[in-house]
């Protein structure tokens, strides 16, 4: 039986970040000589479906010595252990959706994988709301009383380790390949509620295989999650002290430790794609979330890249990342800093996903999902039912090329300034969508006497920009808040908790999904962009 306790990480003297961790059974890697699959493989698990090849490995029972592996139905492939004692297959495309049996020979004997099923294969790892788990969901006893009826859906855990070096196999396995019931992901078991929802939803619509693995552990930082090259792309320091193995008490947070032992350990394994909800630590003081528009699609890069390599390159090498865009946290309108800063760099500071930094990469925004109650903190809402909903409906698209209709939220396209009524006139998607207005607050405009402010000093005010008026695709804001001379860039939703549930300012009409939040550095109508740098638009005017 799997035991849980609640651990108190601190990130500061002030507060303490509340979060769920398990404690699991050692299993370390074989040692020499012995004859056996890899930590990560076992009955009841899902490989890779065709047209990808799943890769096989495993140890022993000597470097040189041959072993034979077989898939039930095809010809039995032969390799050599190589000089680390490991050996490593790949199979034949398997496309069907029966159960498999895989058998390896060698001179010390024969090892199994029974009740083998090939699907899609799912990594989900993060932090604290990865980790959360089903019964901690609002509906849990529902959730849990279904998950019985997903046989084809196969979960497995990676136990919680750190190393300060790659590492070749898992330290430990938290749970070990297994079908979702009420003991495997109920009360007496652990499972991720956004991995298992997201593949309980991505399943009924496939309708093949799914395998879910995670790979997650709270308050942990990116960093520790990327890789050294993926950090040094940042200028992000990647040495370790030597105690830095000693000095984790509760949460690794040094660069590369997780990588090293929780993600490096599966990059064999062919894979389908990734989900990814993490972020807070790199948005609570005293991290920084300036980096974040580096170091995310940095690691989303390098984790692509050592899949497909280690793979022998049957991961795409641009397989489909899926992540979930910051939630609300403390119930408190004034705090602009830290949440809204990471929203934005989560994107490359695009606003949206897929772009030009961040190909094959999907989202769900879950900033207007508060649950300012949690017994499990705010931070930690129990509403993860509409997150692996969001999740799904952008998944299909950019991860499966599915028409899943509009998948995003609405995203400003053109702006107009009205200089006699002091308003702008805001386009969505080009007057491709309508919108859904269910707010007249959550706009702001930034005012300055310097008109090319940047909104960074102390020349320039934020000040509230209502909404006065909207249509199917517009929304009109007033800015005679403003008592500077220029409006030099305009925001939305640009709070730690921005809104009430599903009740922000911008809705889509055709999916329900928010506008997501943006932040756009406007010049004067009159002015020519050489005089400006970075992201900036020049307004149309109207009423002139």
């Amino acid at each position: 039986m799997i035991s849980t306790k609640m651990m108190i990480v601190r990130t500061s003297s002030i507060f303490a970040l509340l979060f769920t961790c398990v404690e699991c059974c050692i299993r370390s890697a074989p040692s020499s000589g012995n004859f056996t699959f890899a930590s990560s493989y076992g009955d009841h698990m899902v490989l890779q479906r065709g047209p990808k090849q799943a890769i096989v490995w495993g140890y022993g029972p000597s470097p040189g010595s041959d072993v034979t592996v077989s898939l039930s139905g095809e010809t039995p492939i032969s390799v050599k252990v190589d000089k680390g004692n490991t050996w490593k297959v790949k199979l034949a495309a398997v496309t069907d959706t029966k159960p498999h049996t895989i058998t390896a020979m060698s001179s010390s004997g024969t090892i199994m994988l029974s009740d083998v099923l090939f699907g899609d294969v799912w990594i989900c790892s993060g932090q604290s709301n990865m980790v959360f788990i089903m019964r901690h969901l609002f509906n849990a006893t529902e959730e849990i009383a279904d998950a019985v009826n997903y046989p084809d859906i196969r979960i497995f855990t990676v136990g919680m380790e750190f190393s300060m070096v790659p590492l070749p196999d898992l330290k430990s396995v938290m749970e070990s390949w297994s079908l979702p019931n009420k003991e495997t992901v109920g009360a007496d078991g652990y499972f991720s509620a956004v991995c298992f929802l997201y593949g309980k939803r991505l399943y009924n619509k496939l309708k093949y295989p799914i395998g879910l693995v995670t790979s997650a552990w709270g308050g942990t930082p990116i960093e520790t999650w990327s890789d050294t090259t993926a950090l040094k792309k940042c200028n992000i320091p990647t040495f370790h002290n030597e105690n830095s193995e000693n000095n984790v008490l509760w949460v690794p947070t040094a660069p590369s430790l997780l990588w090293n032992a929780m993600m490096f350990p599966l990059t064999n394994m062919t894979i389908y794609g990734a989900l990814w909800y993490q972020g807070e630590a790199n948005a609570i003081f005293p991290a920084d979330p300036n980096t974040y528009n580096c170091t995310f699609p940095a690691m989303i890069s390098s984790w692509r890249e050592t899949f497909h390599v280690n793979s022998e390159m049957q991961t795409d090498e641009q397989f489909p990342f899926g992540f979930v865009q910051l939630g609300p946290w403390k119930n408190d309108s004034s705090i602009t800093t830290g949440f809204p800063d990471l929203r934005w760099h989560q994107t490359a500071d695009y606003g949206y996903v897929p772009n030009a930094k961040m190909n094959n990469v999907f989202m769900a925004t879950a900033m207007d999902l508060p649950d300012f109650s949690s017994p499990y903190g705010g931070i930690h809402p129990r509403d993860k039912e509409d997150v692996a909903d969001r999740l799904l409906l952008s998944g299909l698209t950019v991860a499966y090329g599915r028409n899943a209709g509009k998948y995003q939220g609405p995203f400003p396209t053109k702006y107009f300034m009205d200089a006699q009524s002091k308003t702008y006139l805001i386009t969505y998607d080009d007057d491709s969508a309508e919108i859904d207005v269910r707010s007249d607050e959550g706009f702001e405009v930034c005012c300055s006497e310097i008109k090319t402010s940047d909104c960074s000093t102390d020349d320039s005010t934020w000040v509230a920009a209502p909404v006065t008026d909207h249509d199917k695709q517009t929304v009109s804001i007033s800015y005679k808040g403003c008592a500077s001379s220029y409006v030099v860039a305009i925001r939305y939703a640009w709070r730690e908790s921005p809104c009430p549930f599903k009740k922000c300012a911008v809705y889509s009409i055709e999916n329900n999904l928010p506008a997501p939040p943006f932040i756009q550095l406007i010049a004067q109508p009159s002015d020519t962009l050489l005089y400006h740098s970075g992201n900036v638009v020049i307004p149309e005017l109207i009423n002139n």
